[in-house]
């Protein structure tokens, strides 16, 4: 009955792919990106691992329309912008603290003056589904930092756009409490144009079509993994096993796919 009812409050509408080409961007004379390009397709998760301070957030910011390049553009399949059509989930829960974690949820649609009825049931059900149904009216203070992230979680799903970029949005869970949140993503966006950004390995394989690592100065970003199978796959399965193996070479740099 809840899966029912959640599924009742979900839009429908195909969501654009995404291009970005040729970004630029430099900070204090560091040169970040040249002539970076990505491609988000439609309706599917793209999920991009690299070291730390490689510049994913920032190309997070770049598509969100949060950081501008020196040049390059964002562009949408179906000729519409980004701006505006994106939920962004930063590495940090954000949450207001004198807001209850279903007031922060509905938080987004209640500025732009969007609140529904269903908005709010939504937004319950939801926390319901990630164990925070008796945390509801509970202000971010009373919660754990896990608890407080998969608020967060919740808050990006309650926006419903067509668009999504998430920035290490499990990092603060526990394994199990992990791999329960990324099966709800997985199916309550996959028919969403998603970008992951990820430290793990597994994570992006368990749940991206695109499977991408970024490294390098200027950063470059190498040919796509494609894992097998519908996600969210099975943590333990053999295929995705071998596949990490491959990520973390890429990662250490040795598969020259991308500079090191």
């Amino acid at each position: 009955m809840q899966n029912r009812n959640l599924e009742a409050t979900r839009s429908s509408g195909a969501p654009p792919s995404v291009e970005l080409t040729g970004a630029r961007l430099d900070y204090d004379g560091l040169l970040l990106f040249d002539s970076l390009s990505l491609h988000l397709p439609a309706g599917s998760w793209s999920c991009l691992l690299g070291p730390s301070g490689v510049g994913k957030t920032t190309l997070l910011r770049l598509i969100a329309g949060l950081e501008g390049a020196a040049s390059g553009s964002v562009r949408c399949s179906d000729g519409f912008a980004a701006a505006g059509r994106v939920a962004y989930m930063a590495q940090q829960d954000l949450l207001l603290p004198w807001l209850t974690l279903a007031e922060n949820a509905v938080l987004g649609r209640r500025l732009r003056g969007e609140l529904t009825p269903a908005d709010t049931e939504r937004a319950r059900l939801l926390l319901a589904r990630v164990g925070l149904e008796a945390y509801a009216d509970s202000r971010p203070g009373a919660c754990s930092g896990g608890m407080r992230q998969r608020a967060a979680v919740v808050r990006t799903l309650v926006e419903d756009r067509p668009i999504v970029l998430m920035d290490e949005p499990f990092s603060a869970l526990d394994a199990i409490t992990r791999l329960t949140l990324q099966d709800v993503a997985a199916e309550f966006l996959g028919e969403r144009t998603v970008l992951l950004v990820t430290h793990d390995p597994l994570e992006a394989l368990r749940l991206g079509h695109h499977v991408h690592v970024m490294t390098g100065r200027p950063a470059a970003i190498g040919e796509a993994i494609s894992p097998p199978g519908d996600a969210p796959r099975a943590p333990g399965d053999p295929a995705l096993i071998a596949l990490q193996a491959e990520l973390l070479e890429r990662l250490a740099g040795g598969s020259g796919e991308a500079p090191a």
